[in-house]
């Protein structure tokens, strides 16, 4: 089983308060841990090169 990982920051997603969603632009999955969301780091989808606060 594959451990998934923050999009921005690459940490395994095992504390509270992580989310999922989809690209808005290509739908491709996009997870964000609760510290790169309380920060409004910026993510970039890998496979569409889509950049998000």
């Amino acid at each position: 089983m594959a451990v998934e990982k923050c999009t921005s920051c690459n940490v395994p997603l095992a504390e509270a308060g992580w989310t999922t969603f989809e690209c808005p632009k290509c739908r491709e999955t996009i997870n964000r841990c609760h510290s790169c969301r309380h920060q409004s780091i910026q993510y970039e989808c890998k496979k569409c090169g889509f950049v998000g606060p």
